[in-house]
């Protein structure tokens, strides 16, 4: 059994902490939100009065948290003290929030200073997979820490995997959700498409899903009613990732876009796009709710 502190505790971070309890770990969790709190007590998971508190008696400390100013802050600065002064040394932190690959770098930096060990694992599968323990954690850190965190995290996740060094968790997620939001967008143009062609959404789907437009977008998260009788589609694009969390995990790659100098137009094109739908509708929706963006800006251009 280990004893694990777990910071965050909303959509993804509650089902997580959650299976870690099942699996029999003690875990002490944290949020700000005291609902949140309460949710988590009716899980099974025991909270601290504090995120410090929590990380004091941790053996791992697991941030899942919206931003990277608020895994920065949550691990202290020399003004504020966080988490990172209230551990034991040589306390195993892991951070499961989507952030920069600067600002991963950044808290790998701060915990090493502090005398910790550090690795970034962002997650995908949504809060499905959290809920059923098989999301893919995409890990940046030192082989030992990986190898030393693998066993929890398999108790969270259906595939794990080791990126590289420091950041590159991160890396490995911005450019798969790049892949997402482009491919979404896509297959929700093909379904409008479709519609004003007067192909039904299940005959596009059959055609599509065994050739060569398969994709997860498609045969997983399909944006209309029907064809994947557990996509948002059929259950009114109530969130399992939210318009809104696309497009700031669109802005991460825009941010490395411009790092890197990469020719990634698709890329930029669909950050402005979730950048509106997020701002409007998506902000509640799921993001593959695009489709209904893509069905008014037809219609109005008709």
């Amino acid at each position: 059994m280990t004893t694990i502190a777990f910071i965050g505790l909303g959509h993804m971070g509650l089902p997580m902490a959650a299976n870690l309890v099942s699996a029999g770990h003690d875990v002490r969790g944290f949020d700000l939100v005291a609902e949140l709190r309460d949710a988590a007590r009716d899980r099974g998971i025991a909270i601290a009065s504090s995120g410090e508190d929590a990380a004091a008696a941790a053996d791992i400390v697991i941030t899942m948290l919206p931003a990277g100013r608020h895994v920065l802050a949550a691990y202290g600065t020399d003004d504020t003290p966080g988490l990172l002064a209230a551990a034991r040394p040589g306390t195993l932190f892991i951070d499961s929030s989507t952030i920069a690959v600067d600002e991963a770098r950044a808290a790998a930096v701060a915990a090493a200073s502090a005398g910790h060990r550090a690795l970034d694992a962002p997650v995908s599968g949504g809060v499905v997979g959290a809920e059923n323990g098989t999301l893919a954690f995409m890990v940046g850190g030192g082989d030992a820490d990986f190898a030393a965190a693998l066993p929890v995290l398999e108790t969270m996740g259906g595939r794990i995997v080791h990126c590289g060094g420091p950041g590159m968790g991160q890396a490995a997620k911005v450019c798969n959700n790049m892949i997402l939001g482009i491919s979404q967008i896509a297959v929700a143009e093909a379904f409008v498409l479709g519609e004003r062609l007067g192909l039904s959404h299940e005959a596009l789907f059959d055609v599509a899903s065994h050739a060569s437009g398969q994709c997860w977008a498609l045969t997983t998260n399909c944006p209309v009613p029907g064809p994947v009788p557990t996509s948002p589609a059929n259950n009114d694009f109530r969130p399992g990732f939210a318009g809104a969390l696309m497009a700031k995990d669109l802005g991460l790659a825009e941010q490395a876009i411009a790092l890197t100098g990469v020719d990634a137009r698709l890329g930029l094109l669909a950050r402005a796009i979730y950048r509106e739908f997020g701002e409007g509708e998506g902000a509640g929706q799921d993001f593959s709710g695009i489709i209904n963006t893509i069905r008014a800006a037809g219609a109005d251009a008709s």
